[in-house]
């Protein structure tokens, strides 16, 4: 049999005889249930939305928000409906390319455990990412610029994440969504007559930066190491054999490969899902905040518990605020310090006078679900300004803060991010469908890069194990400790490290284009979203 080459590679292919089947096309009730399900999705979104602004009582007197609401959830769950059929790829072409599972019944797998990884995900992702935006934005989110901010951020990322898709190249969503907000603050600040550097929170940058960038390092030297520890341990020829034509591996290593595949997958839910979480709870702030501002099914136990919070973290602010007063409103010295993170005369005052205003609203109205209309949007901005100003100055070294006066601050911003940072079930739910439904549309292009062009030689079912048991534990990790990280790149390098320990030989030309859609992404995404932040304030 003859070898053929790919497209866009330098090497052969895989003979005809071991590439696994990719073109069987969905039958009819697949797509009847794909489409199915879509619009149960789509109904479960609209029938939330009527349910929760009912409960509050709001009369509607001008659709037009809610117009921008629907399109503004559409492109929300539109990126995360590319980000499945872009990323997760990565997850099952080990289980393809070794024939474990079937690719029509792979995409499927990986989809539904892409479903469960966003319904059980924690949230902290999610905030993390919206905590990178510029703050005056974040405070505004329901204005034209609060919109134009988030069109620009998730139409820039859409359109690169398609871009690299259509070129087959596994480039990052979550490094793709990073620069599309690090521009949108760019130009935020541009706009306003400021450096574009005071645009962005470059600690927090800094930080999903360097998670973005060690990851795939990870990836490739954890990968590359668990192979050669499996090499030592584990004797048995056959896991470290290629498939023999399209024939199954033997059964055992086939359950190790399906459920690193299901790891990576859920994985894969649980980090990437929460981005787009994230920015849908910023529209609906942003839209209806009467409904989505502050938490109203926060239970009467935890507003108790939210006001004695208050009162102890009064007394810590007021004593690093003593001989200095406020006069008129402290909402723009606290602002300023979130921006710039540098302390001034004013800063402690300032955050004192804000926490005891937030405490006497809290214990005027006694639950968060009985806050009227009118005060709920001033209420919920109030709390992230305290909790974000909380944050910094805990991290601040200028601070001499001893461990009862940071333990009682970070009570405190717990109490604060209860009431404000809260996924309602719907939106996880139209996230996971979203996701999920991704997963199974596109999947080939992405698929065949990571399974035919990284190695030179067909992959090995040892070499798909350790790949993906790294990427899954990695994800998992960084899941837990609320940063975004790649599947994409720690799948990939994972695949690569295996090679080269493998002595396997890797197919340079793939690794410059991967290497080339890494660097690029940034500054790419960046000046992407910059521009449309432009475009659309114009707009509105």
């Amino acid at each position: 049999m003859t070898d053929m080459a790919l497209p866009g590679s330098l090497e052969p292919a895989l003979p005809s005889a071991t590439r696994p089947d990719l073109d069987k096309g969905f039958n009819p009730m697949t797509l009847i249930l794909f489409f199915g399900t879509l619009a149960c999705g789509l109904l479960y979104v609209a029938y939330s939305l009527y349910v929760d602004v009912g409960e509050t009582g709001t009369k509607v007197a001008n659709y037009l928000p809610y117009l921008l609401l629907f399109v503004a959830l559409l492109i929300a769950l539109g990126f995360e409906f590319v980000n499945g059929f872009h990323d997760t790829a990565n997850a099952v072409a080990t289980v393809i390319y070794t024939h474990s599972l079937p690719a029509e019944f792979a995409v499927m797998w990986s989809g539904f455990f892409n479903f469960l990884g966003v319904l059980l995900s924690s949230g902290a992702v999610a905030f993390g990412i919206v905590s990178l935006l510029p703050v005056e934005l974040i405070l505004q989110v329901g204005s034209g610029a609060g919109f134009a901010m988030v069109f620009a951020l998730l139409i820039a990322a859409i359109i690169w994440n398609l871009g690299t898709w259509y070129l087959g190249l596994p480039a990052s969503s979550s490094h793709t969504l990073i620069g599309s907000i690090i521009g949108v603050g760019i130009a935020n600040a541009l706009m306003r007559g400021q450096d574009g550097t005071s645009g962005v929170d470059w600690g927090k940058a800094t930080e999903i930066g360097w998670s973005l960038l060690l990851s795939p390092l990870f990836g490739f030297v954890m990968a590359a190491l668990l192979l050669l520890v499996l090499k030592f341990a584990v004797r048995n020829p056959a896991l470290y054999a290629a498939p023999k034509g399209n024939e199954p591996p033997p059964l055992w290593i086939r359950g190790i490969l399906i459920l690193t595949c299901t790891g990576v997958s859920f994985a894969h839910g649980s980090n990437d899902g929460q981005k787009g979480m994230g920015l849908i709870m910023l529209i609906l702030i942003g839209t209806v905040p009467t409904a989505y501002a502050l938490n109203r099914a926060m239970p009467v136990s935890q507003v108790q518990e939210f006001q004695q919070n208050s009162q102890a973290a009064v007394v810590v602010i007021k004593k690093k605020a003593e001989g200095y007063n406020v006069l008129g409103d402290p909402r723009p010295a606290v602002t300023v310090y979130v921006s710039k993170h540098k302390i001034n005369e004013g800063t402690y005052p300032s955050l004192a006078v804000l926490v005891s205003d937030i405490s006497a609203q809290v214990t005027q109205y006694g639950s968060m679900s009985k806050f009227p209309a009118d005060a709920v949007g001033n209420t919920r901005n109030d709390m992230y300004l305290a909790s974000e100003a909380i944050r910094f100055l805990m991290k601040d070294k200028e601070n001499d803060l001893s461990k009862d006066e940071t333990a009682t601050l970070n009570a405190y911003k717990k109490s604060l991010d209860n009431a404000t940072k809260f996924i309602p079930l719907w939106v996880k739910v139209a996230v996971a469908i979203a996701l999920g439904l991704g997963t199974m549309i596109g999947w080939k292009r992405i698929v065949v890069t990571v399974g035919e062009k990284i190695g030179k030689t067909h992959l090995t079912y040892a070499q798909g194990a350790a790949a993906e048991l790294v990427a899954a534990a990695t994800i998992g990790a960084a899941d837990g400790l609320g940063l975004p990280v790649s599947t994409t790149h720690v799948l990939s390098s994972g695949v690569a490290g295996t090679m080269m320990a493998n002595g396997s030989g890797l197919q340079m030309a793939t690794l410059r284009n991967l290497m080339m859609a890494w660097v690029l992404t940034l500054p790419a995404a960046i000046t992407l979203s910059a521009f449309l932040y432009w475009f659309f304030v114009q707009m509105f």
